[in-house]
This record gives C-alpha cells, sequence and structure tokens, in this order.
C-alpha cells in the first residue's frame, strides 16, 4: 500500500516508501503494520515539509509520552478502571478528602483499579484509598506542583509534559468517572467528559458528581446550566441528565457498577450500532424496549442480532448476546437511558 493511501497526504517518493518497508522488515513489525506505516510515514513528511522546529519537539514530545502511557496500562487492560478528579489543594482533613478516599477504597475492593493525576489533595486521597497495587497515576510536571504523590507504587505512575496527553490516558481508559469539587483543572477534565459523551465521540460511561456532605458545589453547576445553558439553547435540556449529582459514596459507587451490569460494550457497523449485553434479553423485554426507546430508532426496531461480519472478522466479544438498531442522528445523548434499561431487565437479573 502507498504512503499516500495511508496518509492521505502527498506520497514519499518510492525510494522512501521501500526503504520503510524494508525498516519495518528489519524491525519484525507484522502486526497492525498498516498503523506503524503511517506513524513513521507521517514523521518523515513533518520532516520534509519544513515543519516548525516548536511543532516537531510538541509531535515528539506527544508521541514519547503516548508509548510511555500506553505501556503503563498494557497490563491492566482486564481490570476496570475509574477515573478520579479533584483539586489538587484539598487538604487531608476536608471533607472532600474523605469523600474521594472512600469512595476509591469501595471500588477498588469491587475490583476496580483508580486512575488519578498523580498530585496531592483529592487524587492522593483516591490513590490512598485503592491502596498502591490497585492506584495508577498519570503526573503533569509543573513549576509549582509536587512530584507524583509517594502512596502510588513506583511502576505504577507516568509523567507527561503537556495536559492534552495527559487527559488522553486519564479518559480512554476508564469504564466510569468521580469528580469531587476543584478548579479549572477538574472543570476542564469534567467537560471534556461531558462533551465526549454529547458528540458520541466516547462510549457511553457512567460520570459521577459527588461531593461532601450536603455540599452545594455541583448543584450550582445544574442551576448554571439549567437556568442558561439551556434557555440558551446551546445545549439539550436532557444533557446532563446522562450525570448522576450525589452526596453519597453509596450511590456513586453504584451508579459506576450498576452501569456496566448488563450492557457490556457498543459498536458501530455503518450507521448500525450494535449494543453487546451480558444477558440476553427475552422477545418481552425487547418488544418494551421498542415501545419505550422507538423514537431513537431511525428505521425498522431494536432487534435481537448474531455478530454482524465485522465483528465476527475481529472477534469481537462474538459471544455474548447482543441488540441492534439505526439510531436517529443526534440522539447518541438518548443512549444513557437505552442502556439503563437494558441493566434493568428481569432476564439481566
Amino acid at each position: 500500500m502507498s504512503a499516500s493511501e495511508t496518509t492521505g497526504v502527498t506520497p514519499l517518493t518510492p525510494e522512501l516508501a521501500a526503504s520503510i518497508e524494508q525498516m519495518l522488515d528489519d524491525a519484525g513489525i507484522h502486526a497492525n503494520r498498516q498503523l506503524v506505516r503511517r506513524i513513521v510515514t507521517s514523521g518523515l513528511l513533518l520532516g520534509t515539509d519544513n515543519t516548525d522546529r516548536l511543532d516537531l519537539k510538541i509531535t515528539a514530545a506527544a508521541l514519547d509520552e503516548m508509548r510511555e502511557a500506553f505501556q503503563l496500562f498494557a497490563p491492566f487492560t482486564a481490570a476496570p478502571k475509574v477515573s478520579v478528579f479533584g483539586s489538587a489543594r484539598t487538604q487531608t482533613n476536608d471533607p472532600l478528602y474523605v469523600r474521594a478516599h472512600a469512595v476509591a477504597q469501595a471500588l477498588a475492593a469491587d475490583g476496580w483499579m483508580v486512575v488519578t493525576g498523580a498530585g496531592p489533595g483529592i487524587m492522593q486521597a483516591a490513590a490512598e484509598g485503592a491502596g498502591p497495587a490497585q492506584s495508577i497515576g498519570v503526573s503533569i510536571r509543573l513549576p509549582f506542583e509536587e512530584a507524583p504523590n509517594a502512596t502510588l507504587a513506583e511502576p505504577n505512575v507516568v509523567t507527561m509534559k503537556y495536559f492534552f496527553t495527559r487527559k488522553l490516558m486519564l479518559m480512554k481508559e476508564s469504564k466510569g468517572f468521580v469528580c469531587l469539587p476543584g478548579g479549572f483543572g477538574t472543570l476542564d477534565e469534567m467537560f471534556e467528559l461531558l462533551t465526549l459523551q454529547q458528540t458520541g465521540k466516547a462510549e457511553p460511561v457512567p460520570i459521577v458528581l459527588l461531593d461532601e456532605p450536603g455540599g452545594t458545589f455541583w448543584q450550582g453547576l445544574r442551576h448554571f446550566i439549567e437556568q442558561h445553558l439551556v434557555p440558551a439553547g446551546v445545549i439539550s435540556a436532557d444533557d446532563f441528565d446522562r450525570v448522576l449529582v450525589t452526596d453519597s459514596v453509596k450511590a456513586a459507587v453504584a451508579e459506576v457498577t450498576r452501569f456496566w451490569h448488563n450492557y457490556n460494550s457498543l459498536r458501530w457497523v455503518g450507521e448500525r450500532l450494535v449494543l453487546r449485553l451480558n444477558h440476553a434479553p427475552t422477545d418481552a423485554e425487547i418488544a418494551l424496549l421498542n415501545e419505550r426507546f422507538g423514537s431513537l430508532v431511525a428505521e425498522g426496531a431494536i432487534e435481537r442480532t448474531a455478530p454482524l461480519a465485522p465483528e465476527r472478522r475481529d472477534n469481537d466479544v462474538v459471544e455474548l448476546p447482543r441488540l441492534v438498531l439505526t439510531l436517529v442522528p443526534r440522539q447518541v445523548g438518548e443512549l444513557h437511558r437505552l442502556i439503563s434499561a437494558l441493566n434493568e431487565l428481569e432476564s439481566a437479573q
């Protein structure tokens, strides 16, 4: 395959393209060869494009950081992970510190690994709650912040230069998120989560905004959304419904774990959305789903299906039962309600 086919830009000379193939052969790269070829080719093209030195430094550092982070997470692929966000300035005697410790401890006891930004405050509380063996830290280099907190075991932490690569790793690996009150950084992470969910750029996940007992931090955010964003028409009225606002650790843990009770994963195959489940629904339950969620379906109905051809080709959890539907555009947010219904089916209990 030519460089132009893999990058969509001006191809390298045939000689350089052949050199890349030889280099891949010499390195013994056969799995995912097309993707590795794209990475190498893009790197060379950045050089031939006379790219600015600063842009090259950003690209090189980002690629190095992602590789290091991928290596860190690789041994824990099978373990479910939850990311905990919150302020680095929260003190150990703060009720929020106690909350972060408690929610991480409870999730770790249920088999979850806890991912944090590896700093002090809420991040340290969560790492302490989960314990060193079940904590992963993705730290950031800052001129005024401490090194990664001592709770994290040395092999389980990676330090990054850029916030965008750090956020990628904090979000990419996790199947649940718990946000405690914090400043600009915490709000940035929380709003990125909501943006990814609203736009369908990320698979649906449980998101919990956890406060201290009787706290109003997240309630203030809810009021701002309801009083300003919704009336202005810049978001849909139900966009915030996918989030649980609570001051209960028990409710926070239940929200994260219950989300995966029956729902397993999803995959788009063309315009069809395939929902993979842990338990097969009955015909009567599928009929009820169509009655409740028929408005989400662009054509046809929610139907039982065998694994589709691309799923079989990739051996993509083909052993699980699944449902398929053609989703109405811009209804991605409604998937949370459908997933909740799937988790409540009698056949899944």
